[in-house]
């Protein structure tokens, strides 16, 4: 009898001790896609927001992708997550969007054979015009959004301004998955695992025309932390096909596997969230975009441009002091001058959306 008691309690304080914290409300849009696949696991699975933390995920897509999501829903039911008190799959903005600690919008418009990047933009606007409203209607104010879905930058821009009582340094795009690539390609050159580089940067858009930095990246080789430049010592090749290599990777992907990048772009987003959730690594910091207000970088204000940030407390700040080269300053312009134009475009479209 002694024993059966002891064992139920034994149960009870581990239930409990699974349980300290109160559940977290994480949306995913574009839940039905293939990046939400790759993603939905890690989330419940306490990859992103720590194993002791309980998670009520909700799903949201368009509704013609409901069956889809139904049988995504059953999956993740099916995964026995003990992490998911609950998931929620809905094609309703209010049922979404309602009291969110965290949003996830991986769900966009892709770009279709024939399309304009003009028309790409419009069709988004409506979308994220949308979904930044019912943020600032139904989430928390301590939301954290995080946008992946294309163009990601001036769609994350679009929702903030949408949702005008939630801070717009609450809101990031996800530039983080040309972050990895950047460490990734480093890393094969030099026979190193890309957890033996740090502090890369992607500076400006997520598009052909942003600049992945390694000016002031290290690598760990033999023990010892030296620069990047210095450990190759391969200028043509850092300012020649490491930049295009970086650029065109996503092109690169989907020509290879007839797919966009999922596997790769969900391990990004994890990481994106994970870095917001519990910060940064002392003496590292990483790529994100995040409004441009106030840096000194002589990037114009108001623009979703990604930057080198350091993340505490749940909030990020720009690195500041790095010095800039006359080849960095001319690349980080172009990308600026490409973001402020998409952001012209959407803006028209955003007045009459």
């Amino acid at each position: 009898m002694l024993f059966c008691l002891m064992n139920e309690l034994n149960e009870t304080t581990a239930h409990q001790w699974i349980y300290k914290s109160e559940p977290i409300r994480v949306l995913v849009t574009g839940a039905a896609g293939q990046i939400a696949y790759s993603l939905l696991y890690s989330i419940g699975n306490g990859s992103v927001f720590g194993k002791d933390q309980p998670i009520i995920l909700v799903l949201l897509d368009i509704t013609p992708m409901m069956g889809v999501l139904d049988g995504v829903l059953m999956e993740l039911q099916d995964c026995a997550l003990p992490l998911l008190t609950d998931v929620i799959a809905t094609d309703k903005e209010e049922v979404a969007f309602k009291d969110l600690d965290v949003a996830i919008l991986v769900g966009s418009m892709p770009r279709r054979e024939g399309m304009e990047r003009k028309d790409l933009l419009k069709a988004n606007v409506k979308i994220f015009k949308s979904q930044g409203a019912a943020l600032d209607k139904y989430a928390k104010k301590s939301v954290k959004v995080i946008v992946v879905g294309n163009p990601a930058n001036t769609n994350c821009l679009t929702a903030s301004k949408s949702a005008p009582s939630i801070p717009k340094e609450n809101f990031s795009c996800l530039t983080r998955l040309d972050h990895n690539r950047a460490k990734a390609q480093i890393a094969l050159k030099l026979g190193v695992t890309a957890n033996d580089v740090k502090n890369v940067i992607i500076w400006g858009n997520h598009s052909s025309t942003q600049y992945p930095d390694v000016n002031h990246a290290k690598v760990k080789l033999q023990g010892k932390e030296v620069g990047v430049y210095e450990a190759l010592k391969d200028d043509s090749w850092l300012k020649g096909e490491f930049v295009t290599t970086v650029q065109q990777r996503g092109a690169a992907v989907i020509k290879a596997r007839k797919l966009s990048s999922a596997m790769s772009a969900a391990k990004a987003i994890c990481d994106h969230v994970r870095d917001i959730w519990f910060g940064t690594p002392e003496g590292e910091f990483v790529s994100m975009g995040v409004i441009s207000d106030g840096n000194s970088y002589g990037v114009p204000d108001d623009l979703l441009y990604s930057f080198p940030v350091v993340i505490k407390n749940k909030t990020w700040k720009f690195v500041e002091g790095l010095p800039i080269n006359d080849f960095s300053r001319e690349k980080m312009d172009l990308t600026a001058k490409e973001l402020t134009e998409e952001k012209e475009t959407a803006f028209e479209f955003l007045s009459s959306a």
